[in-house]
């Protein structure tokens, strides 16, 4: 399973890429807002830093499939490596089947069924994102969802990439993982938080005095 880092944070992406272990990224609205920064400024500036798939989604108050294709036209054109993320609905769905008949590759966001990653997928969506965490929040567990899509991917042989979204903590990731979900999108704090354990940081510890005791400081 390969991992995007789900945020709009430059400084946050930058300290991902430099561990070596994130391949794209994904933002969304949400995001992008939180930065109070131009759309197209945060786009630009992630591309010059990651060499991978960066998802920009159109915007949240776009709701018609002719807006989302002309938005997602120029979001394309932002940078060689841009996706352009769609809200799973009928317009969106409308939108995705004339930006990949151009050529455009799109991420179909807010998934919560295997027959709505089905459908994405039939219309040419490059990458499926359901949603996790938000099932957990609703006593629904995300995990299953997961399992499910990439079950049916694999009988029906669709090449689409199902990317877990909504990540919330290291067991979800680990979840995804043996599901076998192509990509986990996850925010830094996950990232960073995956490379802890009680055990590790003791050892580091006991290394250091040992050293000290022998070789000093």
């Amino acid at each position: 399973m390969k991992f995007f880092i789900d945020t709009a944070n430059v400084e946050d992406i930058k300290k991902a890429n430099d561990m070596g272990v994130i391949c794209g990224v994904t933002t969304n609205p949400s995001l992008i807002a939180k930065e109070g920064r131009v759309f197209k400024e945060v786009i630009a500036e992630i591309a010059s830093i990651v060499d991978g798939p960066i998802s920009g989604e159109v915007k949240a108050t776009t709701t018609d499939a002719e807006g989302m294709i002309a938005e997602g036209r120029e979001i394309a054109k932002i940078h060689p490596n841009m996706v352009v993320k769609i809200p799973m609905t009928v317009e969106g769905l409308k939108a995705v089947k004339v930006l990949t008949a151009e050529g455009i590759k799109t991420n179909v966001t807010l998934i919560f069924t295997a027959n709505q990653a089905l459908l994405a997928a039939r219309a040419g969506a490059t990458y499926v994102s359901p949603f996790l965490g938000r099932l957990d929040d609703i006593s629904t567990k995300g995990v299953d969802l997961i399992a499910e899509i990439v079950e049916m991917f694999e009988v029906a042989g669709i090449e689409t990439e199902i990317i877990a979204a909504s990540v919330r903590n290291p067991i979800h990731v680990t979840e995804c993982a043996l599901a076998g979900a192509d990509i986990a999108t996850v925010p830094y704090k996950v990232i960073e938080q995956m490379t802890h354990h009680p055990l590790t940081d003791a050892g580091i510890e006991k290394f250091k005095k040992d050293y000290i005791a022998v070789f000093g400081e």
